[in-house]
């Protein structure tokens, strides 16, 4: 028979905590992904940045742990302050978690929104949890394929896999894009009716033809009030920019737009979106008395056409604005002329000055809403600027500069300015500033017409 003694067994399992570069990179990368934003934030968004985060934490720690075994070895010391550090990180954490929820929470109530309920962080933790499970895991999938070609064939394989993406698959991608936005441009809303009158470009006396306006062109011709002569040229409108131009004029001529008191060149954003609220608050300010006339030179989204085509629309809001001046001086009673530009439109129509001041004082305002880096000329102009607008404070210069906040106005609490971390929450902004109500991001009201100055 066995003895007591015999039989005794150590049922104690020693609890083995994180190393401290893991714990310290978690830590981090929970605490980086919390600091304060200019908007609020999704549940889902925030999971999404937070796992991401922590990742790239992890991923530097462990590169940094596998340059420093070189020259040093494990020992007691590390292990004996393990503990302490995940305790130190807990504490981070935690403290992050508190004054995010009450940051997020101010942004809320100052946008008029519900406070985030008590499912959000558990909604958060699981959305980070399994970010960084996705990303751990092709992580591991890609070591394994380099171990298992070497190192040669491993650097043949990326530079194999870089030629094909730049010569096949981003191609592939842009010419998808360019055929989504197309599609999208040409997209027929129902729901946008065809105006009668002869004061809007599209209707049946009118030169262009109500399909080549594109989506964002009907809809702007066919809003509301009715007062105003709306005058909008499509992509598809004319063969060239010229052509395009030339036809502007003729159907302000047309449509009588020559004989209003004011006249309004609107330069759209990238897809030709001229934000209704706008065209409504130049119609109120100038009682009905005015002509807005836009012309499209993208059909691609502000941002991408910010990359990749920002020349064009300055090309474009330059070629407009100088038809429009020669048409007027051919007149014995001119409009008084004014320009507008919200986001990528607000940059455009800036380029049209540029440091001319003989050109700025041969309009009597401008406006520019949203512009982006707050960088515009500011001559006869008013500058409307969320504080929370993130395309305002965007630029890659946030990553080591403050940014320049002159003229905006303060709508929510504003986060300080931190090196690289407000560029992160600056950049992840940008994804929802179109999200908030009017007066809050990237949304503007009707003072983008209100707000136009006076000769």
């Amino acid at each position: 028979m066995f003895s007591g003694r015999d039989f005794r067994v150590s049922r104690r399992i020693p609890l083995r905590y994180p190393r401290i570069g893991t714990s310290a990179a978690v830590a981090v990368g929970v605490v980086v992904s919390l600091a304060p934003g200019l908007l609020p934030r999704t549940s889902t968004a925030q999971g999404l940045l937070t796992g991401l985060l922590v990742a790239v934490s992890l991923a530097f720690a462990g590169g940094v742990r596998k340059v420093l075994s070189r020259y040093m070895s494990g020992g007691g010391v590390s292990d004996r302050w393990r503990g302490p550090a995940v305790a130190v990180g807990v504490v981070a954490v935690g403290a992050a978690v508190a004054h995010a929820q009450h940051w997020q929470n101010a942004l809320r109530a100052a946008m008029g929104l519900p406070d985030i309920d008590g499912w959000y962080w558990p909604r958060c933790l699981s959305g980070a949890a399994l970010d960084v499970g996705l990303l751990a895991g092709i992580g591991l999938g890609v070591r394994w394929v380099w171990r298992r070609l070497g190192p040669a064939r491993g650097v043949g394989l990326v530079v194999v896999a870089v030629l094909a993406a730049q010569f096949v698959l981003l191609p592939t991608v842009a010419q998808w894009r360019q055929s989504a936005y197309a599609a999208a441009n040409a997209a027929m809303d129902p729901a946008v009716v065809q105006p009668v009158s002869s004061a809007r470009s599209g209707s049946a006396v009118s030169a262009v033809s109500w399909p080549s306006l594109g989506a964002e062109g009907r809809k702007f011709v066919a809003g509301a009030p009715n007062r105003s002569v709306r005058v909008y040229v499509g992509l598809e409108s004319a063969a060239d920019l010229n052509a395009r131009v030339e036809l502007a004029i003729r159907e302000l001529e047309r449509s009588g737009g020559l004989t209003r008191g004011n006249l309004v060149v609107v330069v759209p954003t990238g897809s030709g979106w001229i934000d209704a609220r706008a065209a409504a608050g130049l119609d109120e300010r100038f009682a009905g008395d005015v002509a807005l006339v836009g012309l499209q030179y993208s059909e691609a989204p502000s941002w991408a056409t910010f990359v990749f085509g920002r020349k064009a629309a300055e090309t474009s809001a330059r070629a407009l604005f100088a038809a429009v001046e020669r048409r007027l001086d051919e007149l014995p009673v001119r409009p008084k002329l004014y320009v507008y530009g919200q986001s990528l439109g607000a940059a455009a129509g800036s380029a049209v000055f540029g440091g001319n001041a003989e050109q700025v004082r041969r309009i009597c305002a401008a406006v520019w809403a949203g512009p982006p880096a707050n960088r515009v000329h500011r001559a006869s102009a008013t500058v409307l600027a969320n504080s929370s607008d993130p395309v305002v404070r965007w630029s890659p210069r946030l990553l080591w500069h403050a940014p320049d906040l002159a003229g905006t106005r303060l709508d929510a609490p504003l986060p300080q300015w931190l090196p690289v971390i407000s560029f992160v929450q600056t950049s992840v902004d940008l994804l929802g500033a179109l999200g908030p109500t009017p007066g809050h991001g990237h949304r503007y009201g009707t003072d983008q017409g209100t707000a136009m100055g006076s000769c």
